[in-house]
């Protein structure tokens, strides 16, 4: 049985979880999104240690590739890469906005919204069905009542996700319910199995954090 470790640093709080199959035995949060990088190493080594694992014991790593954090997401993947190019093992990425629509699938009637809170009104979004097939491709919006009307007019949407409360606050329709519930490495670890499983792995030479945006830098300009 696959012992498989799963990272997530993309959110505001990051967790990690170990699992032999479909049984967790390991799992860890860290609030504080400053100490994501110091904090990783830290609670990867006491988890398989309290399972009285070696880190040779990993079969296989899986990681939140994006949209989120831009720092939280190159801390994530590259712990990642790192361990399975030491390891020897597979990679295994999800993205983000699938793992937060994973959370909320129990609660779904119709389509599922997961939505990451980026600034102001802003949010990275995607929209899935029950069985978490993809129907819109992650994008960027900013949210407004309008935001979602073709949608709302004739079927059911819950909103998942940090950037839900966002659109909470302006949205209001008999069609819209929102999800409380926050996804960790641990719905990660269930949608990253079956993906192992299937052997869909990453290219550890060319995979890299899913930004959705670029990233820019304040330089300053010479004189």
């Amino acid at each position: 049985m696959a012992i498989l470790l799963s990272i997530d640093t993309a959110l505001e709080n990051a967790s990690i979880c170990l699992a032999k199959g479909n049984e967790i035995i390991g799992m860890s949060t860290n609030t504080d999104q400053r100490d994501h990088a110091a904090w990783l190493h830290v609670s990867i080594r006491e988890n398989l240690e309290r399972n009285s694992l070696q880190p040779g014991s990993l079969n296989g790593i899986i990681v939140s590739i994006g949209p989120g954090s831009y720092t939280g997401l190159r801390i994530g993947l590259s712990t990642a890469k790192g361990l399975c190019y030491a390891l020897k093992i597979p990679l295994v990425v999800v993205s983000t906005l699938e793992m937060i629509a994973y959370a909320a699938q129990d609660e779904a009637v119709d389509l599922i919204c997961p939505l990451i809170d980026a600034r102001r009104m802003e949010v990275f979004t995607a929209l899935y069905d029950r069985q978490l097939t993809l129907i819109k491709a992650p994008e960027s919006i900013i949210v407004d009542a309008n935001s979602f009307d073709e949608l709302l007019s004739n079927r059911n949407l819950i909103f998942c996700g940090s950037g839900s409360k966002k659109l909470q606050a302006v949205l209001s329709h008999p069609h819209a319910f929102f999800s409380p519930v926050q996804a960790t490495a641990v719905h990660l670890s269930k949608i990253g199995l079956q993906h192992f499983t299937a052997q869909r792995f990453a290219d550890l030479a060319y995979v890299e954090p899913f930004y959705l945006k670029d990233f820019h830098t304040h330089q300053t300009q010479p004189q």
